[in-house]
């Protein structure tokens, strides 16, 4: 069986003004009905191939986890006291399932991210899982479909012919030229999803970065059980330093590998990439809620609330909520993160 570790922390900036610090993008339905939270408990509820997960979020959005927890089935929720990045909360989570089971596999996944296959999300992992059983760290890499330069990108090295082929080496974030020739050389996107056998990661977080299992184990020791939640000590937490999973572990491992994944998938950072991810009309434009558009092409209309109006408009973002309106061109969303400050300024 392995364990699905989700991690729900994360603020979604980019995502302003329809994700923020009250209900961040975890929580919010942008892809379908369901919240992307309630998608990938959704994708990870078969009983034949995986335990109840591990959820690990932020203690302040603990009654938001356990309303979608509960639509999809048991889950053990593990609050973290303050954000310290993905490994710290992995790390934590790896220590809970190694106490219940020492050979306990995990599939590390993102809360929100969106995966419309999920039979082929599944068939993956069943790929990559005797890679991790034997301590490899298997990363799932996705074909890219762009040359897309917010992203991170996994470059495979030669194989001997299986489904799991070792990692070359990583690159974040090249530039559009960069990652033109990465993909022409065969790279892939790197999806920050990431399956391994919970005493090997902890093995590794020991020799490559023992001051974060050091803080975890703490915080899992000292935590206090508050009915439906795993409470994390939190001065114990709070020593770890603030740092991805990526950086701790997989760019510092020899045993690094990589499914090709074939499934759909987008990590929903961006709105251009909520854009690509829906449904599109004959002008290109994707909409969700109540909108009016005239002559407009290649826009994303997100109405939450008011009825949203537009006409004679290319390649806009259009976001409304009651409280907020963001309007914004499209190739510009990378950079939303200071303006998102200055307008949630007191």
């Amino acid at each position: 069986m392995i364990v699905p570790v989700i991690l729900a922390g994360g603020e979604g900036k980019r995502l302003w003004p329809l994700s923020t610090p009250a209900r961040p993008k975890p929580f919010i339905a942008l892809t379908g009905e369901a919240s992307l939270l309630g998608q990938t408990l959704a994708r990870l509820n078969d009983a034949a191939m995986f335990a109840s997960p591990i959820i690990v979020g932020a203690a302040e959005h603990r009654f938001l986890i356990a309303e979608e927890a509960r639509r999809c089935g048991p889950a053990r929720i593990v609050l973290e006291p303050a954000g310290r990045g993905t490994a710290p909360a992995a790390a934590a989570a790896a220590l809970i399932a190694a106490a219940e089971d020492p050979e306990a596999l995990l599939l590390i996944a993102p809360a929100d991210h969106a995966i419309p296959d999920a039979a082929g999300f599944r068939a993956a992992v069943a790929r990559g899982a005797g890679a991790a059983s034997g301590g490899r760290f298997v990363l799932f890499g996705v074909r890219p479909e762009f040359a897309a330069t917010g992203y991170g990108y996994i470059i495979p090295g030669a194989g001997d012919g299986s489904a799991v082929r070792p990692v070359e080496r990583f690159v974040e974030k090249p530039s559009e030229e960069a990652a033109r020739a990465l993909i022409a050389s065969g790279g892939l996107w790197n999806s920050g999803i990431f399956l391994m056998a919970a005493r090997a990661l902890i093995a590794e977080l020991q020799r490559a970065a023992p001051e974060v299992l050091a803080a975890a184990r703490a915080a899992v020791e000292l935590a206090v059980a508050d009915a439906d939640f795993l409470r994390l000590a939190p001065a114990s937490f709070a020593a770890a330093p603030s740092i991805s999973l990526d950086v701790a572990v997989m760019e510092r491992t020899r045993k690094a590998a990589v499914v090709e994944a074939d499934f759909a998938w987008s990590d929903i950072g961006v709105w251009s990439a909520l854009w690509r991810a829906l449904p599109h009309d004959g002008a290109g434009n994707a909409v969700r809620g109540r909108a009016v558009l005239e002559d407009a092409r290649g826009c994303l209309v997100f109405a939450d609330g008011p009825t949203v109006a537009v006409m004679g408009l290319s390649d806009l973002v259009v976001v409304a909520t009651p409280e907020r309106v963001l309007v914004a061109p499209k190739h510009r969303d990378q950079d939303l993160r200071a303006l998102v400050d200055r307008a949630s300024a007191p």
